[in-house]
């Protein structure tokens, strides 16, 4: 087997994104920036928060009331009631809660920790710390319009990747994962193919989007390294293009529901 290799940079000298900028213009100008360019085969990947910033998903929670359900739930869990108003409003239901944690199945269809609504490097110095950020309201089509700029631009054909953390049922920490996708397939099912011993794989279907997501998390961290993008190079995109609609489990498939 030849020696294969994966190459992850970070896009650096992103400024802070505000409501209403371009992301595709902001990370081209970066990378021009820096002396590099987006070539064919590259997999971009980009934090959830910026598409949520420019897309303008805040939220102050002193605009928000609470319902009876929120407050009734807020005591249980030991939560703002006004934080879990907004948790219901962008899920589809409940799966499971506890003091400090409300689990529940997003819009999107992803299962995750308080609807992904998040505080951290939301505020600037200076500004409004009640707000809060929601996830944007269609990761894919988000990642489908960037990668149609990057093209119509620069010429590229990149694929794209919108990724966020969250925490799994079965391992403690988080994770980067794929929310939105563009260019490739989110999921290689490689059942039928032969392993070492010319054995054919019988369950092996591989979330590649989030496998790639999780690698760019890596670079791109958690707290104020402020690199929400990474450019993958080497890997060499191959299927059918979907959505990361395909990385959703059906609930009669999720053990955990």
């Amino acid at each position: 087997m030849s020696n294969r290799r994966l190459t992850l940079s970070t896009i650096d000298g992103i400024p802070l994104v505000r409501p209403g900028d371009d992301v595709t213009a902001i990370l081209l100008d970066a990378l021009a920036a820096s002396g590099d360019a987006l070539a064919d085969g590259d997999v971009l990947v980009i934090a959830q928060k910026i598409f949520s910033k420019a897309e303008d998903r805040y939220v102050s929670l002193s605009d928000v009331k609470p319902s009876a359900r929120a407050d009734e739930l807020a005591l249980e869990i030991d939560k703002d009631p006004r934080i879990v108003e907004l948790i219901l409003s962008e899920a589809n239901e409940i799966v499971r809660y506890r003091p400090g944690v409300l689990i529940v199945e997003h819009r999107l269809g992803f299962v995750m920790a308080n609807a992904g609504i998040d505080a951290s490097n939301v505020a600037e110095h200076g500004e409004d710390d009640d707000r809060v950020l929601l996830l944007p309201l269609d990761p894919d089509a988000d990642c489908a319009r960037v990668r149609a700029e990057v093209r119509e631009r620069c010429g590229a054909d990149v694929a794209v990747i919108m990724n966020d953390s969250v925490g799994r049922a079965w391992r403690s920490g988080t994770v980067g994962i794929a929310i939105g996708v563009a260019g490739l397939p989110a999921i290689l099912d490689i059942r039928g193919e032969k392993d070492l011993f010319d054995r054919p794989l019988m369950t092996s279907i591989v979330g590649i989007a989030d496998e790639l997501a999780a690698a760019a998390s890596v670079l791109q961290g958690q707290a104020d390294e402020g690199a929400p993008a990474v450019v993958i190079r080497g890997y060499s995109v191959a299927g059918e293009a979907t959505t990361a609609q395909v990385l959703v489990r059906d609930k009669s498939e999720d053990l955990f529901r």
